[in-house]
């Protein structure tokens, strides 16, 4: 059972649609269904292959819920024995599973840092935009962005995203190596399924084998999320950080006609 994830399996394929009203925050209940999520999926040698998608079409995950950092945390925790969302995601992105986003609507901060830890990302042309959007509240990003986006992109692009905090649409997105691919709407879901389900059919411990290969040379080391982590924390509560989120608390962040265009809004925060 869970209140924030409707799954249905597909064969050796499981899909999980994203369902947290009022817009997906990743806040404590979030965390702690994707932890049972991915504990129950790895328990179980038939799945093969993780898909996730959001039920609401404006928005996949916008961020954290900021007001809740200390709870979702200790939610993480119940999986990687450490309060850190940085490390649940790289154990997904370790994990046996493989694991495809499915993008409509904002993805931005951890939202990101969550498709960007699954092993691949395809998202909705006319309706998906991306964010890394912590330096406009004066903290790092906390969660592999700084790791991914570096690998992914090269260092301009990856410094032009986190510093400007800004909107990227999905064909930018595309252009800058953020995702897989950018498809038509109308398109998508038969794309990934009909990939999903190619995968599911291989050897799974072929599909271990390469993950970890390609591991090998992509994904950084658990120190680093660890890392990026801490100083996430330790940002978070500094005087500067919680003046800029409180400001952007009262210009509307976390309600979903402000967030349309989160991007603009931060650029014009004091």
């Amino acid at each position: 059972m869970s209140e924030t994830i409707v799954v249905r399996q597909e064969g050796a394929v499981l899909q999980a649609e994203i369902s947290a009203p009022p817009m997906n925050l990743l806040g404590p209940e979030l965390v702690r269904d994707l932890v049972s999520l991915i504990q129950q999926a790895e328990g179980d040698k038939s799945i093969k292959v993780l898909v996730f998608k959001s039920a609401d079409p404006d928005y996949f995950i916008p961020h954290v819920d900021v007001t809740k950092i200390k709870e979702y945390r200790a939610e993480a925790a119940k999986l990687t024995g450490e309060p850190s969302i940085a490390l649940l995601f790289r154990h997904l992105s370790a994990s046996r599973l493989v694991s495809i986003a499915q993008i409509a609507g904002r993805v931005r901060a951890a939202g990101s840092e969550f498709v960007l830890a699954c092993d691949m990302r395809f998202a909705a042309r006319e309706s998906a935009v991306f964010g890394q959007i912590e330096s406009a509240l004066g903290v790092a990003p906390g969660a592999g962005g700084t790791q991914h986006l570096t690998r992914l992109m090269g260092r301009g692009r990856a410094l032009e995203v986190i510093l400007s905090s800004q909107d990227y649409d999905a064909t930018l997105a595309e252009k800058y190596g953020w995702i897989n691919r950018a498809l038509p709407v109308a398109e998508l879901d038969d794309f990934v399924r009909a990939l999903a389900q190619r995968i599911a059919k291989f050897p799974a411990d072929g599909l271990a084998t390469v993950k970890q290969r390609v591991n090998a040379i992509a994904l950084a080391p658990i120190e680093d999320f660890r890392r990026d982590s801490d100083l996430f924390g330790e940002g978070v509560v500094k005087p500067d950080a919680q003046q800029r989120m409180r400001a952007a608390l009262q210009r509307g962040l976390q309600t979903r006609a402000a967030e349309l265009e989160l991007g603009r809004m931060l650029g014009e925060l004091a």
